[in-house]
């Protein structure tokens, strides 16, 4: 099979970055195991640990399966490992004793840190969490034209909603057809998350009501789901006339990311719904319109905040009894990554980070409307990844 594999130029460019930031931390090396980030700076998602040393060669030790790792990652020094034990004892060869060594302590499980504790005894062990979404959140020309195409197949998608929304029909058996759309187009089902107890299935596909049901998943909508099991998103809940349809889906190419919503209808919406879903533009395009490089987020936060006060929407907006703080975040291998646009949040906004901005409001019984786009930001402006019409859509 023919896959198109992270170049091995990109590759050691992000690894050099890590290492950088090794060196000005005083930390040895890293270990690094989450698959997000493995993949991110090894091109593989194999059971496997790469070790990067501050100074010398990386070493990808896989475990299974050795022959696609080789096929898939373009590290230079690729070995089988048989077990932790032996992977540890050839890193402490090659780092020396007494160092110190670098984990993702935000994601590792405290039984495996335990355990890399008994492998490295006379090593530190120090967080690295942040160095690395750091690194990852300023995207590459190369991450950004899969960006790019993830979102050429989200406008597949949403223009397709047209021909297949229809009046009587339930939000999963909508979801469903545009779901086929995405795994018909390349679409890798999974949608990673780095926050704990995190999980998210294509997006929120919900309607009227459902869009205001309140759900665990730390954004502004939620969805009754089909069971307690998975608690948010698509129900079967049947699709009204002149009720909001949000389609808030994450489009996804070649692990890339983008982060889109926009309103369907049968039929007129409500002159509240209209005005609050015109005033979430006007939060988009004011923010658009005033991001550059060196802008703090908590700024933009603000900005979207004075607006919908100005429009007398406060108390709908970004939720409507469980209010979150941000109206944006980072987009990349995962959903949730840096940067970060909420309130008090301080977050410098730099060349080359992709923002998902969600600008929306929640009006209980009556549901939902808004906006979500994907952006970089550039040397001089925000620049739109998505693409689709603004408006409401009125079938």
């Amino acid at each position: 099979m023919d896959f198109q594999h992270t170049p091995r130029e990109e590759l050691y460019k992000r690894i050099e970055k890590l290492k950088t930031e090794l060196n000005q931390n005083n930390i040895h090396g890293a270990l690094i195991i989450q698959k997000a980030d493995l993949f991110y700076f090894s091109g593989t998602c194999q059971n496997a640990h790469l070790f990067v040393p501050s100074e010398g060669e990386p070493v990808l030790f896989v475990k299974k399966s050795l022959e696609r790792a080789q096929k898939e990652s373009k590290i230079d020094s690729i070995e089988a490992m048989k077990n932790l034990k032996e992977m540890a004892e050839k890193i402490i060869s090659m780092a020396g004793e007494k160092r110190n060594i670098g984990f993702e302590l935000d994601v590792l499980p405290t039984n495996n840190y335990l355990y890399y504790k008994k492998l490295f005894p006379t090593h530190e062990i120090k967080d690295i969490s942040l160095i690395i979404r750091k690194t990852r959140m300023i995207k590459s020309p190369y991450e950004i034209d899969r960006i790019k195409q993830a979102a050429e197949l989200n406008y597949k998608m949403f223009s397709s909603i047209p021909h297949l929304l229809k009046e009587g029909i339930t939000e999963v058996a909508f979801a469903s057809r545009l779901e086929a759309i995405y795994r018909e187009n390349g679409h890798q089902g999974a949608i990673r998350m780095r926050g704990f107890n995190q999980e998210i299935h294509y997006g929120h596909l919900m309607s009227g009501w459902n869009l205001s049901y309140p759900s665990f998943f730390d954004g502004p909508t939620g969805g009754s789901g089909l069971h307690p099991s998975f608690p948010q998103s698509a129900g079967f809940k049947k699709i009204k006339r002149n009720e909001p349809v949000m389609v808030d889906y994450v489009g996804v190419y070649q692990g890339y990311m983008v982060d889109q919503a926009r309103i369907f209808s049968i039929g007129p919406l409500s002159e509240k719904l209209i005005r609050a879903h015109e005033a979430a533009i006007e939060i988009k395009n004011t923010i658009i319109e005033n991001t550059r490089p060196g802008i703090n987020g908590k700024d933009l936060y603000d900005l979207a905040s004075n607006i919908a006060e100005k429009a007398g929407l406060s108390d709908h907006f970004m939720g409507y009894q469980n209010k979150i703080s941000f109206i944006g975040h980072g987009v990349g291998i995962e959903l949730d990554e840096f940067p970060i646009i909420a309130k008090n949040y301080d977050f410098v906004l730099e060349q080359g980070m992709v923002i998902a901005l969600e600008p929306k409001f929640l009006f209980g019984d009556e549901g939902a409307v808004g906006i979500e786009d994907t952006l970089v930001v550039t040397d001089n402006c925000l620049d739109p990844i998505t693409y689709f019409d603004n408006e409401i859509k009125v079938l």
